[in-house]
């Protein structure tokens, strides 16, 4: 059901953070990495990274499917619906839909954001002034490609991109995807 978003189907570079302790728990979330898209937002990320490729630019995922199991974890961590969907609802990242993202240069070097990645604070919030010009201008960029290749934006998080209506797509368990992640 899930595609396995990983190079040279795609463009771009995969650091999953909940597979490491470089995330705002600290320690591992996942047993393994694993970059994961229901096929509809495989598709959309295609177009995303075919749209990046025309600006010299690619893509370094910091997450995309989440088991269920591991929003749990982080929601029991940190319970801040602000930056967090509600476990019992069932996250975007848990019906395969949603990625985490930013924007890097040819060299892999990442474009200047403002915030690092789950940086729970009002300045991670898209459009928000606080943060240099530079990371401002980046922040629209990477919105304007996503968007443009049919992804949705959350406004709390400027690496977070979903497609419309996620809550259609049904929640995925780790054991059903078969990822192995948990």
């Amino acid at each position: 059901m899930l595609v396995e978003i990983v190079p040279p189907d795609f463009d771009l570079d995969i650091d999953i953070a909940y597979a490491t302790a470089n995330n705002f728990t600290g320690a591992p979330v996942y047993k393994r990495p694993g970059c994961y898209l229901h096929p509809e937002a495989a598709e959309a990320m295609t177009r995303a990274c075919d749209l990046a490729a025309q600006m010299d630019l690619r893509f370094c995922v910091f997450d995309a499917y989440r088991p269920p199991e591991a929003q749990w974890a982080l929601w029991q961590h940190t319970p801040d619906p602000d930056f967090l969907s509600l476990p019992w609802r069932g996250s975007p990242h848990s019906r395969g839909v949603a990625i985490d993202l930013t924007l890097v240069d040819r060299d892999g070097h990442h474009l200047v954001m403002g915030t690092g990645f789950d940086a729970f604070t009002p300045l991670s919030h898209h459009g928000n002034t606080n943060v240099p010009v530079e990371a401002q201008k980046n922040r629209h960029l990477l919105m304007g490609i996503m968007t443009t290749a049919g992804w949705d934006f959350f406004r709390n998080e400027w690496w977070h991109y979903q497609l419309f209506e996620a809550r259609q797509y049904p929640v995925v368990k780790d054991a059903d995807a078969g990822t192995g992640m948990m």
